[in-house]
């Protein structure tokens, strides 16, 4: 098979290049290790930034987002039993959206095979050969049988797991790293939001987040050990844990459902440099990790798509290889901002095991500040909904 850009991945970060370059002519598969059912039914993030938004409009397939989604224009902050709002709106005239990542997948599924894209899904045992050369390959195995795409280009979108960071040597590959000493737990409820914006908690007894999907669905999250395990935590042990995180009217609003899902994600920061090698590119959580608490994952993985998609489209429209060699400095200037970001926030509002009384007092002192001060809340909205590409 011959092709221009191989994408490994089906992800959000392959499936959105994967039809931003079918809609400007250039040909592309994506190839991807698990079953599209099995890609739909991961849970991740619900919050689009505006420039995340302009790229899925640009890609065509941004119309359901825009009829079902929540225009969000603030977040509130809540300690000490009381709930301050940060006004997006009113402190930079910009807004977020909530969407789930499932519903960003299945439109770019949709839109994908609207456009008569290629998508190999269960391909085994994929390799990248010759990836400093101009003529990249990769191999895998389907139904038993080896297949070969060659390629001008390599997009590897296949998450922190994935074979496509693998494939850069250690002697180039430098990376980053901090894991924290606690999880995010997590359930999904058919119950109406605690409020009509997200609560993101600082408590004593750990950090919560109240958000949603949905008018109707709930996603409701709290800090908790790395040593718990999901089947320590029925629901009942879950909600009456959040409640006593949360203030006396969000008590009162919180509805109780069963969970329809249950998980505990491990909170990590990590960044590998660069995000180019030669004809292979990373971008998404093959290049980086984010804690969930700044909103950023998903966003960053589009960032990544934008100056990629840049780049190849000039590459291949106007005869110039400037995006390319740029493309692994632009990503990463953008990246580390998200990291900064990702780390302010689960380091203001998380209880960690080893903080001292000092450093508590200096959590508390830190969301004072930001909420009696319109510059810090400027600076979080302004990061919040998202940094110009």
């Amino acid at each position: 098979m011959r092709t221009q850009v191989a994408i490994i991945g089906a992800g959000p970060a392959g499936l959105l290049l994967g039809q931003l370059l079918l809609k400007h002519g250039i040909s592309n598969v994506i190839l991807e290790r698990q079953s599209a059912d099995y890609v739909l039914g991961r849970i991740r993030a619900g919050v689009v930034e505006k420039g995340t938004a302009d790229l899925l409009d640009e890609a065509g397939v941004g119309t359901r987002m825009h009829k079902e989604g929540l225009i969000h224009n603030g977040i509130e902050i809540a300690f000490s039993d009381a709930r301050h709002r940060i006004d997006f709106h009113n402190l930079i005239g910009k807004s977020v959206i909530i969407y789930g990542q499932t519903e960003i997948t299945r439109d770019l599924m949709a839109g994908r095979a609207a456009a008569g894209g290629e998508t190999v899904y269960q391909a085994e045992d994929v390799s990248l050969h010759e990836i400093d050369s101009d003529r990249p390959k990769v191999r895998y195995r389907k139904n038993g049988e080896e297949h070969e795409v060659e390629c001008d280009f390599i997009a590897g979108c296949d998450g922190f797991h994935g074979v496509s960071r693998r494939s850069i040597p250690e002697s180039v590959l430098q990376t980053y790293e901090r894991v924290y000493p606690f999880g995010w737990l997590g359930i999904l409820v058919d119950k109406p939001p605690v409020s009509e914006e997200l609560i993101y908690v600082g408590h004593e007894r750990g950090f919560a987040l109240c958000s949603m999907r949905t008018p109707t669905r709930s996603r409701l999250y709290i800090q908790c050990s790395l040593e718990d395990r999901v089947e320590d935590w029925p629901d009942e042990r879950f909600y009456e844990e959040l409640k006593q995180r949360l203030d006396a009217e969000a008590v009162a609003r919180l509805q109780e459902g069963p969970s329809i899902e249950k998980s505990i994600a491990p909170l990590r920061s990590f960044v590998a440099e660069p995000m180019r090698y030669g004809r292979l590119f990373l971008a998404g959580d093959a290049a980086h990790i984010v804690p969930p608490t700044g909103a950023k994952g998903l966003n960053l993985a589009a960032s990544d798509v934008h100056y990629l998609w840049q780049a190849l489209t000039d590459f291949y429209k106007r005869n110039s290889q400037a995006g390319i060699d740029a493309y692994s400095a632009r990503a990463l200037r953008r990246v580390w901002k998200a990291e900064r970001f990702s780390w302010w926030m689960t380091s203001m509002l998380h209880h960690f095991p080893d903080n001292s009384g000092f450093d508590r007092r200096l959590q508390r002192t830190e969301l004072e500040y930001l909420i009696s001060s319109r510059a810090a809340m400027t600076a979080l909205a302004e990061n919040y909904v998202g940094l110009p590409y």
